[in-house]
């Protein structure tokens, strides 16, 4: 798998070393992201035609939806290194991960694992599966059609 797709592979492992940047450095070493959901929201107040997103978004939203970003990449690129048939695989795969991460996190100084995140970076995956399977089906589809010619 890793060989026939060397430089997906890379870029797999680059996004790993990014989410694991993000997710394993130490508190006190992190960017303030609660600040910057601060100036998001507040930003996003000046629109008023925006009023009704922008009353249900919190900081804990926000927070739960770049938890839910940050995993979706990796739901696409190992759906497309492990192929659509394996979704089921590539998806556990991704619950293990975040899994691992949550329970690492609370061995971290000034980190704090929490339940919320695994259901987060796990909803990410899944929408990641989803949407590398429905990229890649035009493609899926014309190989079956050319196999079912060819036979």
């Amino acid at each position: 798998m890793l060989h026939r797709h060397p430089l997906l592979s890379l870029l797999t492992l680059l996004y790993l070393g990014f989410v694991g940047l993000v997710t394993l450095t130490p508190g006190q070493d992190q960017p303030d992201y609660t600040g910057l959901a601060v100036r998001i929201l507040d930003r996003l107040e000046r629109y008023p035609d925006l009023d009704p997103l922008t009353s249900r978004l919190s900081v804990e939203r926000v927070e739960f939806l770049a938890n839910v970003g940050l995993f979706v990449p990796l739901g696409v690129f190992l759906i497309l290194l492990v192929g659509s048939r394996f979704w089921l695989v590539a998806l556990a795969a991704g619950i293990v991960l975040t899994s691992m991460i949550e329970s690492v996190q609370g061995q971290i100084p000034g980190r704090v694992s929490d339940p919320r995140d695994v259901a987060a970076n796990s909803i990410g995956m899944f929408l990641g599966i989803f949407l590398g399977i429905v990229l890649t089906l035009p493609a899926t589809l014309r190989r079956r059609r050319e196999r079912a010619a060819g036979a």
